[in-house]
């Protein structure tokens, strides 16, 4: 899905988010691009075409930063909904997030992440974060401390 093809959407679209864990901290991406350009989030993105959800929150993850990680479990539903000054529907995302322990990979910055860091959930001093963000991480964390 083209970025042009993102605004005004006749439907919403599919994405991933993925909350990765390593030491106790937590994987953040700056975004690259609108929406939320310049602005910490989890790495992800849309999912493709008979790709699985699961999947493709794996390959954003590689993608996007390099790191190589297992899955533990899904987080929660995220919807970004915004609209424009008439009230028409600019964009519509529905994000699928999900939690992984880190297994390789020194995270690097890619095409859609400006830059990659890793912080202790809730040491988000000097970070712009996306909405809703902390609440993510938090309810994530507590699934990965729970997992085996």
């Amino acid at each position: 899905m083209t970025s042009s093809r993102r605004l005004y959407p006749a439907q919403p679209a599919l994405a991933v988010s993925i909350a990765v864990f390593r030491a106790g901290k937590v994987l953040l991406a700056r975004r690259a691009e609108a929406p939320y350009r310049r602005m910490f989030t989890l790495p992800g993105g849309l999912v493709e075409t008979g790709e699985t959800v699961e999947a493709a929150a794996l390959r954003e993850l590689r993608e996007e930063t390099g790191v190589l990680a297992r899955l533990v479990g899904f987080n929660q539903i995220f919807q970004h909904i915004a609209r424009d000054g008439a009230g028409r529907v600019e964009r519509h995302y529905v994000i699928l997030s999900f939690v992984a322990h880190w297994l390789a990979g020194e995270a690097a910055p890619g095409p859609e992440a400006a830059e990659v860091l890793w912080r202790a959930p809730g040491d988000y001093e000097g970070l712009s974060l996306t909405p809703g963000l902390t609440h993510i991480v938090a309810d994530a964390q507590r699934i990965v401390e729970a997992a085996p």
